[in-house]
Order: structure tokens, then sequence, then C-alpha cells
């Protein structure tokens, strides 16, 4: 109950010396400072307080003389005489500052986007590079894995005339023994190599298509080149059967019966309208 009263007194004296001391206090207006403030701002460079006063051309305002007259300092005399450096006129460093402020602000919110698209398109360029997408692309999905997939259920190294999908084991002989099915081979090697390095690198994506396309266009080639050996052998291979079923074991002599050409064109001739 004491500590309350105690408090209460205390309380009572502080607002009784706020009301006599508030009183008492009154509002500078110094002209000179009012002027001041004026010049550091956007208002006016001028109005130089205190003013002067003469009397018989002798200066007798001794504020004036002592601010920006004689008596004043050098630093007062120059900057009253000096050039505008108000910081808030139009072209005053403060406002020039504010103003690159603003411009730095736009530059990085301009800088920031342009991060943020970098960065985004980083990203889908990385799902595009890495070869652990590969099997989800769209294009590859369409087009390019139906297009391919002969390629992976060719063998790698065909054993006889039925992986070399050839019409029988006497075509595949003979092309074995021209050498023709090493230099198929060779090519079918490189085509399936490109084939794997186009799905197990790291690549952007236009040039992975780019090796598909390629791979796809050597392929066409590679069937086209074998399909044509294999007709090829096949006629050639015909036409020694015949020969050997319809010709005499022993051939007349050499200048009457003509060139081995000469003799094929016989044999044709004789029966073209048989077979």
């Amino acid at each position: 109950m004491v500590n309350i009263f105690k408090n209460t007194i205390l309380i009572l004296l502080i607002y009784l010396a706020d009301i006599i001391y508030g009183q008492g206090v009154k509002r500078l207006n110094d002209p000179a400072i009012v002027a001041q403030h004026k010049r550091m701002t956007f208002e006016s460079w001028g109005d130089w307080r205190p003013y002067p006063k003469y009397f018989l051309g002798i200066q007798t305002n001794f504020a004036y003389a002592t601010v920006w007259g004689m008596w004043a300092p050098k630093i007062n005399r120059e900057y009253k005489d000096g050039a505008d450096i108000r910081p808030l006129k139009p072209n005053g460093e403060q406002n020039l500052r504010l103003a690159q402020l603003k411009f730095q602000e736009e530059e990085a919110t301009k800088i920031k986007a342009t991060s943020d698209s970098i960065y985004n398109r980083s990203v889908q360029d990385l799902a595009h590079w890495t070869s652990a997408t590969v099997d989800a692309d769209p294009l590859w999905l369409l087009y390019y894995k139906r297009m391919l997939k002969p390629i992976t259920e060719f063998p790698d190294i065909p054993k006889n005339f039925m992986e070399w999908r050839l019409k029988d084991q006497q075509t595949f002989e003979a092309l074995s023994n021209t050498g023709t099915l090493k230099r198929l081979q060779e090519e079918l090697n490189i085509i399936k190599d490109t084939y794997l390095m186009s799905r197990s690198i790291d690549i952007p994506r236009g040039k992975r298509f780019i090796m598909y396309h390629q791979t796809l266009i050597r392929w066409r080639e590679f069937l086209q080149d074998l399909r044509r050996h294999n007709d090829k052998t096949t006629l050639l291979l015909d036409y020694k059967n015949i020969l050997k079923i319809h010709l005499p074991t022993t051939l007349p002599p050499q200048s009457a019966a003509g060139s081995d050409r000469q003799i094929i064109q016989d044999v044709m001739e004789k029966y073209k309208h048989k077979y």
C-alpha cells in the first residue's frame, strides 16, 4: 500500500512539472536558419541572412559581418559566392543519386529476369543434354524409336545366311569369298556404333536427333546395298546353274564357240522363252 502511494505521488509530480515547464518553451524561428534550410532543399539558392546594414558606407550589422562579411571565415564567403550546390535541385547530387539508384534497381530487375531465364533454360538444356532422359523425348517416342528399332534387331556379327537375310547358303558363301560380307560387316559396325553413341553420350537435343537421322539414312543405304548384292549374286548363281545343266561338259574350240560373253548371250537367247 505504501509503494502504491509513493508511485502515485511521483506520477503527479512529473505531471505538474511537465505542465509548468512546458508552458515556458517557446518555438525558435531564426530567419537565418530558415534561409539555410531553403538553400539545402529544392526551393532556392540565396537569401543570405542576416542582411547587411550600412551607415555612411560602413557595415553596421555585426552578425552579417561575422557570417558573410569581411570578418566571416573564408569558407563562408566562398560558399556564398560559389555555385548553386543544392543537393535537391533538379540536377543536384541527391537527385542524381536517387535517379541512379532507380536506374540500378531497374537494371537489377532486368539482370535478375535474365539470370532466371538463363537458369530455367539451363535446366531445360540439361534435361535435353543428358542421356538419362533420351527415352522420354517425344520425337524419339513418336518416330525414331520405331524407325531405328531394326538396327537393334539386326545381329551385331551375323554368322549365316539367315542372319544376313540372304537367299541361301550358296549366296552367303559367294559373298563371303569375294569379300563383300567383310565390307558390309564394317559398315554395320559403324552404324551400330553411331547408334550407340547417339543413345549414350551427353549432347544437345538437336545434335542427338541429327545423329539419329544420319544413322537412319546410313541404315537404309546399308539395306539397299545388301539387297542389291543378294539379288545380283543370286542371279549370277542361277545363270551358272543353268549353264551347268544345259551346256555340254566339253566346250567346242574357242574359235568356234567365241568368247564367254558370246556363250552367255547364246544361252540366254536359246532359253529366253522357256523360263
